[in-house]
Formats: C-alpha cells, sequence, structure tokens
C-alpha cells in the first residue's frame, strides 16, 4: 500500500516545541547579527540582514556535514568593506600626534551637521581619491561620485591639475600633453602635495593637521554623542612646517586614495582641524552655521566649504569682501572672499539663472593666479583650465585662446578643448534676432564661460558639446 503524506495537522507536542526553539534559535541569530551590524555602523542595512536570512535557511541542512572548503559558510557583509577601514590603511598609535578627545568629535559633528547625533552616509564612507588609469588621456584626472562628495574630490582635483601644470618638478612644464603621461608614483605624489597646498593654506601658512586613523577607539558612545566607529579613532598629527607636511602625506597617502580608507572624510577632517573650529565659526556669518546640507537622502557641501579649501577661509559667499545688510544692525553682516585665489570658481544655473537669483561672483575667485576654475554647473561640479599663466595677467592673451574641460564622469575618455574668441561674437546675432531663450539653447558649459568671458563665442573642436 502506499504511503500516505503524515497530516501535518496531526502534530504532537513534541513536534511544536521542536518548531518553537527552531524559530526561537534563529530570532536569536538574528539579533546577533544585528549587533555585529550595529558595531560596524550597518544598522540600517537591511539588503544584508535579507541576505543573512536567506543564507540562515539551509544551516540545518548542513550542520551534520563535515566542514570542507566547498560547504564551509563565511557571514558576508554587502559594502562592509567600505565601512570598516582595511587592516593595511590603519595606522600604528605609537607613530606620534595625538588622539582624539570627545569634546573634539563634538566640536566636529556640530559645526558639519548642526548636532552630535547625525552622522555621514554610506556614500561619503565609501568615497575616496582614486585616479584614472596611469600613462592615459586621463592619466592626471580623479574619479568623481555623483553625490555630496563630488565638489570636494573636484576641487582637490583642481589643485593636482596647478602642481602637474604649474610646478617645475615636471618637464613639460605647462604642457598639456605631459598630463597623459603620469605615473601611478606621479599621481600620489601629486594628490599628496596637492593635500599639503590645501591643508597648508587652511592653516593661514603656519601650521596644518593630517588626521589618521588608528585601531583602537579612544572614546564610547554618550547620552550626548553618537559613535560611527571612525571618528573615535582619529589620531591628529600636528606640522609646523610644509616640507615635513608633504613627506608625511606621501608616506600615508594610501590612506586617502585606497578603497576604505574613507579618504574625503579624513581629507575634510584635517582641513576642518587645520583651520580650527573656533576660526571656522568665525568665518560663517549669521546666515549659516554649519558645512553640510541635507538633501534628497545625501548630504551636500555648502560654499563655506569650497571656499575654505579654495581661499583657506569658510566664507560663506562669493562676492568680494564683507557685505553690511543693515548699518544699523552690525552684526548681520555677510562674509565674502577676501583674498584672491589660486585656483578659481565659476557658477552657473539655469533655474537661478531664470529666477534671477545666479550669484554674482566676485573677481578674487573668477581671476585666480592659476588659469584654474573649479565649475559648479547646474549643481554639478567639473573643472575647466588652460595651461598659459599670462591668460590672466596680460589682457593681449585673451583673444582667442583655449581652454580644457573635465567632467570628473567615467563616460568621459578625453579631456575636451574649448576655444574661445573674445573679440567675434557670432553667438549674439544669433540668439537677438530669435524669440527663444539663448541661455536655454547654449550649453550650460559655454554660458559657464561666458561670466568669466562674456559674449565670447566658443568653438568645441569636433567634441559633441555637453554640459
Amino acid at each position: 500500500m502506499e504511503k500516505q503524506p503524515a497530516d501535518r495537522t496531526q502534530k504532537g507536542p513534541d513536534f511544536k516545541q521542536m518548531e518553537l526553539e527552531d524559530i526561537t534559535s534563529k530570532i536569536s541569530a538574528l539579533d546577533k547579527w544585528r549587533a555585529i551590524f550595529s558595531s560596524h555602523g550597518l544598522e540600517n542595512c537591511r539588503p544584508a540582514i535579507k541576505t543573512i536570512q536567506d543564507n540562515h535557511k539551509g544551516d540545518k541542512e548542513n550542520e551534520d556535514r563535515p566542514e570542507t572548503s566547498s560547504n564551509k559558510k563565511h557571514a558576508t557583509f554587502p559594502g562592509s568593506v567600505l565601512y570598516s577601514i582595511p587592516k593595511e590603511l590603519i595606522i600604528s598609535s605609537e607613530l606620534g600626534g595625538q588622539p582624539i578627545t570627545i569634546e573634539m568629535a563634538m566640536e566636529l559633528r556640530k559645526i558639519l551637521f548642526g548636532n552630535t547625533f547625525q552622522t555621514f552616509t554610506y556614500e561619503w564612507k565609501k568615497s575616496f581619491f582614486k585616479f584614472r588609469e596611469a600613462f592615459s588621456n586621463l592619466a592626471y584626472a580623479l574619479e568623481a561620485e555623483k553625490g555630496g562628495t563630488r565638489a570636494i574630490q573636484m576641487v582637490v582635483q583642481a589643485h593636482i591639475i596647478k602642481h602637474l601644470l604649474f610646478t617645475k618638478n615636471y618637464q613639460d612644464y605647462g604642457s598639456f600633453n605631459s598630463l597623459s603621461e603620469i605615473s601611478q608614483k606621479q599621481q600620489e605624489k601629486a594628490l599628496a602635495a596637492s593635500l599639503a597646498d590645501i591643508l597648508w593654506t587652511t592653516g593661514a601658512m603656519n601650521k596644518a593637521i593630517v588626521c589618521l586613523i588608528t585601531n583602537e577607539s579612544y572614546f564610547s558612545e554618550s547620552p550626548n554623542y553618537k559613535t560611527d566607529n571612525f571618528t573615535e579613532k582619529l589620531h591628529l598629527f600636528e606640522f609646523v612646517e610644509k616640507d615635513k607636511l608633504e613627506k608625511f602625506l606621501c608616506a600615508h597617502i594610501y590612506s586617502f586614495k585606497d578603497e576604505g580608507s574613507h579618504g574625503v572624510i579624513l581629507f575634510l577632517y584635517s582641513v576642518l582641524f587645520s583651520r580650527t573650529i573656533l576660526r571656522i565659526q568665525h568665518d560663517l556669518d549669521y546666515t549659516k552655521n554649519h558645512l553640510l546640507h541635507f538633501c534628497l537622502g545625501n548630504y551636500t557641501v555648502r560654499q563655506a566649504v569650497l571656499n575654505l579649501i579654495l581661499t583657506g577661509r569658510a566664507s560663506p559667499h562669493v562676492f568680494n569682501g564683507d557685505q553690511i545688510l543693515e548699518e544699523q544692525i552690525p552684526e548681520q553682516k555677510l562674509h565674502g572672499v577676501l583674498t584672491r585665489s589660486e585656483v578659481g570658481y565659476l557658477h552657473w544655473n539655469r533655474d537661478e539663472m531664470e529666477q534671477n537669483k545666479l550669484p554674482q561672483v566676485g573677481s578674487m575667485l573668477k581671476t585666480p593666479k592659476y588659469p584654474i576654475w573649479l565649475c559648479n554647473i547646474n549643481g554639478t561640479y567639473s573643472v575647466l583650465f588652460g595651461t598659459n599663466t599670462s591668460l590672466l595677467c596680460d589682457w593681449k592673451m585673451e583673444h582667442i585662446f583655449d581652454l580644457y574641460f573635465y567632467s570628473g564622469q567615467l563616460s568621459q575618455t578625453k579631456t575636451a578643448r574649448l576655444t574661445v574668441d573674445t573679440h567675434s561674437h557670432p553667438w549674439e546675432g544669433r540668439y537677438k534676432t530669435e524669440e527663444a531663450d539663448h541661455e536655454k539653447r547654449f550649453p550650460s558649459l559655454e554660458m559657464t564661460v561666458r561670466t568669466k568671458w562674456e559674449g565670447a563665442a566658443i568653438t568645441w573642436n569636433g567634441t559633441l558639446p555637453f554640459f
């Protein structure tokens, strides 16, 4: 007689007890994983919890089998390498410097987020300074993320270009072709020199701080501070000589350029400590009291961060000098840019133009010491640069000249070359005789260039116009 399947409705007490114990065991396992995720800053990573749930279903089938290389189970944490610093990137606390204190960490949080409980998102934690392939068309270039860290990566990119084109350490000084002949070692040296320049400038040319990570936490969570398993491990190194600063950065450049290093955050922390939190608070005005802005699920940097990296001062505005809104209320002073920067800044946004809210960038940023500009085009950051330093100090050089453009996007495989003619204005005749709005018909990059050279004609030299 064919054996009938067991009636699942006729379960005895022992069977029900076994089911209850199995469910309890699984819940306990999930609680254990949640605790592990929390300690790694992954408490909100639901996809990882789901993966562990799915893997746990097969545990009963394997528990009586001998453990082999083929059936050995490993817990996998999606993205965990990006949350936890790899061991090879962690420095020894015996190297020197001083450990961060909880008071310093709280000051960091307040100046960045406005409180001590918000922490950096996944996108920020995974961001670092990654170069394109050495000895390629874009050997000089960094890969830039699309989100909130892109602005910092691209302003560092501008300083890298300055170093590669306008320092005499390179054979083809000021030559565009030299940018495609950069080795990996030269990439690392250029990054270290650029970070050193920025930190030395923010430290008022007499001091700089470099933040690195150790393998021990110097304080734990408190009612007034939420840990992130990162900031609590900071070690601060102070330098009063720029040469020693650059050598130190060269020796530890992997802490900023390797995957999992949290390199962008480390650099931002170093910038803030070099300037000092107290000075930054004085740099800001009554319109702003912290440096990051939360929008669409992520943090973006305010203008004060860009100005800090560009000029050494965290002024919230891009016009020259300070402006007093009302003489009767002197504390309502708006802080602008006080000094001419080495790397400049240009801004264009179609929506702001239509609403007549386009910020007027002052000459301190529009006319930097070197022909290199960080560009904010419709909220996306990129770099525009020339190779002739006379462009900004000799009006005869501004007749016809070339500018080069790098967007930071992986889709760009070679640097775009634009030829700018400031004496011929054929485009003006077209838009003045047509009803269409010329700001909507010309590429935003061209309109960005025209904020510096009004009315210039621009040729893309065979490249399909973009941006």
